[in-house]
């Protein structure tokens, strides 16, 4: 179900560790996504800003499904999706 959800909103998603710390640090981002295959000492920053800002964070399996379902061709270890 997650990849899809992220397919389904992918007009308003964010890409990449980077970005989706920015984007929750301005209060931008109503979901988070967190590849569970992904290097953990990068991706735990996202779960506990998460965790800290009360934002949903879902884990799904694979880096490679996950970028699929944001129409990239490579793997991404987190995407948020933006508040409409």
């Amino acid at each position: 179900m997650s990849y899809e959800k992220v397919a389904q909103v992918q007009s308003r998603i964010i890409i990449g560790t980077k970005q989706t710390l920015k984007a929750m640090k301005n209060g931008e981002v109503s979901e988070v996504f967190i590849a569970d295959d992904a290097d953990q000492q990068i991706t735990q920053k996202v779960a506990s800003l998460a965790n800290d800002l009360a934002i949903p964070c879902e884990h799904v399996e694979s880096m490679e499904r996950l970028g699929a379902a944001c129409g990239i061709e490579v793997g991404a270890s987190t995407v948020a999706v933006k508040r409409q």
